[in-house]
């Protein structure tokens, strides 16, 4: 389909573009993009401009979804819809999301130039926040369009206590039209989305892309732990109610937990302190807890040993744990058809095929209810995300453009409906 100085040009206007969009970001290292925040008004912008060169026509959801629709598409037909999200986390990187975002329109826009018209509709989206940093509910935008988004998550507050509702009316949503940006699964045929790997198998295997088989399942949780202020110089050891050193002992048992636990992962990223005094022992910390597992009976059983060994501790501190579920998303499967589509689009494109499973959650856990989904992974540097040194070759950008390319052109007309199981 192209040779190798189109690939080339592929990945330098690829790379020039990402590299433009992670100018939109907070002040500080890496990239910080949160939702609804003046970033993501301006990437948004830029963005909009991608999708008019891809021949496609820009317009923002009622969830904030930047959604472009190509002709067919805009007619109702049914439709294949590509994209990733473009919010970050806090100092993350340039490619976690946006590459999913502009890698599409690049193909898309080069299918143009070359003159293929697809036989299907298409839409890409910029989904608006899949992170969650920002309100601590992920997925906003894909459960939108999977017609799954909770209105409870509205009432949601950031570290300044706007709430998720009040920020969309301001970005330009509306909260209240959320339920109505949801697709007709009769309308849709397939969800892919481009990302890098996060993880280190292609570049141990020297491949540019690799196919997803499976989404893994994360579960999230707030815990709040309370004992007692005093102060620092004159209360004495015995009998303090230190919540910062019960959090502490909690966070090693979990830690020990998950490292005994085979095919479980998580982490303890985020605690507040109450007073945060230097002079003050602390009363109060609220702290987070995640989980990931590709099985739900693992991370259950998982779950209940360290929420069991936080409680032990708190009674034998003298302090008072609570704990409630923020979050929870099962393992989805990737599609056969699709990841058959793009082995073949990789064969085509003299990619050697490599499956692997996605240990990181994607907009495709809430878009697999809407219809089937497929992923294409791209090899990124010693497998670092949410990271500032994230990072991914010219090469491989123009490779990874190329397959899919060649997978938009290979896929024919719309498939028929297929049994989900």
């Amino acid at each position: 389909m192209t040779d190798s100085s189109t690939q080339a040009a592929l990945g330098r206007r690829l790379m020039a573009r990402l590299d433009e969009a992670a100018r939109h970001s907070q002040p500080g290292p890496g990239v910080t993009r949160l939702f609804c925040s003046d970033e993501h008004r301006a990437v948004l912008e830029l963005i909009a401009d991608w999708m008019r060169q891809a021949g496609l026509s820009p317009e923002l959801d009622a969830s904030g979804n930047l959604v472009g629709r190509d002709a067919r598409a805009a007619r109702g037909e049914r439709t294949l819809i590509l994209g990733s999200h473009q919010d970050t986390v806090t100092e993350g990187g340039k490619y976690d999301g946006m590459l999913g975002v502009a890698l599409p329109l690049q193909a898309l826009q080069a299918l143009k130039e070359a003159g293929t018209e697809l036989p299907y509709g298409v839409e890409v989206v910029a989904f608006g926040d899949e992170e969650g940093t920002r309100f601590q509910s992920t997925l906003i935008g894909s459960r939108a369009l999977a017609g799954t988004f909770d209105p409870a998550s509205l009432e949601a507050r950031d570290a300044e206590g706007v709430t998720l509702g009040e920020a969309l009316e301001a970005f330009g949503g509306n909260p209240q039209a959320i339920p109505q940006a949801a697709r007709r699964p009769e309308s849709v045929f397939g969800f892919v989305e481009v990302h890098i790997e996060q993880g280190p198998v292609l570049e141990q295997r020297d491949q540019a892309v690799g196919i997803v088989t499976a989404l893994t399942g994360i579960e999230r949780h707030r815990l709040s732990l309370r004992g007692k202020a005093g102060h620092a110089g004159t209360t004495p050891m015995a009998g303090r109610r230190d919540a910062l050193v019960g959090a502490a002992e909690m966070v090693v048992e979990a830690d020990r937990a998950l490292n005994a636990t085979p095919d479980l992962v998580g982490v303890v990223g985020k605690l507040d302190v109450r007073p945060n005094a230097v002079n003050v022992i602390p009363a109060e910390v609220n702290f987070t807890l995640e989980l990931r597992s590709p099985s739900a009976d693992v991370r259950e059983k998982g779950r209940r040993e360290i929420l069991e060994a936080c409680q032990r501790i708190a009674r034998t501190r003298g302090l008072e744990l609570s704990s409630e579920p923020t979050y929870d998303a099962e393992a989805v499967a990737c599609a056969e058809w699709l990841i058959e589509a793009l082995e073949g689009a990789c064969r085509a494109c003299d990619e050697p095929i490599q499956r692997l499973f996605s240990g990181a959650g994607h907009d495709g856990l809430a878009m697999h209810d809407l219809t089937d989904i497929g992923m294409l992974f791209v090899r990124c540097k010693e497998g670092l995300s949410h990271h500032p040194d994230e990072a991914i070759s010219e090469e491989d950008a123009g490779r990874a453009t190329r397959v899919l390319m060649r997978f938009l052109s290979d896929l024919g007309s719309a498939p028929e409906t297929r049994d989900r199981g």
